[in-house]
């Protein structure tokens, strides 16, 4: 099979699969280029209210192709960063599930993720300094934001891989659970997120990524929208709510 990145659409969430295994899911300059088309197609489907990123087999990604780095690494890092900043802006909850390896750009693309969930045993490393690469600001400002200026000077320095449990305590992961738990909780928290207000969710998400310039934006947005109604309805009758808003298509 070509390395690839590929996507499924169930029960409002849409899958998008990491596939390179003979390479650990290692990130061609194709797959990059492939990436932003594609989730902008899935934040303009109606029928998508949550995204899951993933690697094919035990591995998430190791990160970028070596192999395409000879040509010319700032192209190759450009193409990350713009993957990576897509994944960022993704206007619907995205989660990262992590198995195996989370290396490099893949550990950019997890960082650009909302949350992420991972199996015990899994191992994340951010590794430019093995290779003589300035990691990119944006990047270098998500992964501070997440684990802290001491934790993200630690990884960038050094390059070593720290374990789930460390990625755990430092804020680098939200949960941590065994194999056997980890497909039937990802699945519990996507029902929980498919069913909440996609208004909701969006404004948190744009405040919690700091565009507080979008304050008067979102409050027409909520006088426009019928779910606070809906939502304080349900609450009353007992009933699990219908939000109806949706994230706009893009013009």
């Amino acid at each position: 099979m070509e390395p690839q990145v590929s996507h499924q659409v169930a029960d409002s969430v849409a899958t998008v699969l990491i596939s390179h295994p003979a390479k650990r899911n290692a990130m061609t300059a194709a797959m990059w280029r492939a990436l932003p088309p594609l989730l902008d197609g899935l934040a303009a489907d109606p029928r998508v209210r949550a995204l899951v990123l993933t690697g094919e087999g035990g591995t998430f990604c190791a990160g970028a192709d070596i192999s395409t780095l000879r040509g010319s690494p700032a192209e190759a890092q450009e193409l990350a960063v713009a993957a990576e900043e897509a994944l960022a802006a993704f206007p619907k909850p995205a989660l990262a599930v992590v198995r195996g390896h989370c290396v490099g750009g893949g550990a950019q693309l997890a960082a650009a993720c909302d949350l992420r969930l991972a199996q015990e045993g899994a191992l994340f490393g951010v590794t430019p300094a093995k290779l003589g690469i300035v990691y990119p600001a944006s990047s270098t400002r998500r992964l501070v934001a997440l684990v802290g200026p001491a934790t993200a000077k630690h990884l960038l320095f050094s390059g070593e891989f720290i374990d789930a449990e460390r990625a755990l305590r430092t804020g680098l992961v939200d949960e941590v659970l065994p194999e056997g738990e980890l497909g039937e909780r990802v699945a519990e928290l996507t029902r929980t997120l498919v069913s909440r207000s996609q208004l909701t969710q969006a404004a948190a998400k744009e405040f919690a990524d700091g565009r507080t310039d979008r304050d008067a934006h979102w409050a027409r947005q909520a006088r426009g929208s019928d779910d606070a109604a809906e939502g304080v309805a349900a609450f009353l009758e007992r009933r699990p709510p219908r939000f109806a808003w949706s994230v706009p298509a893009p013009d």
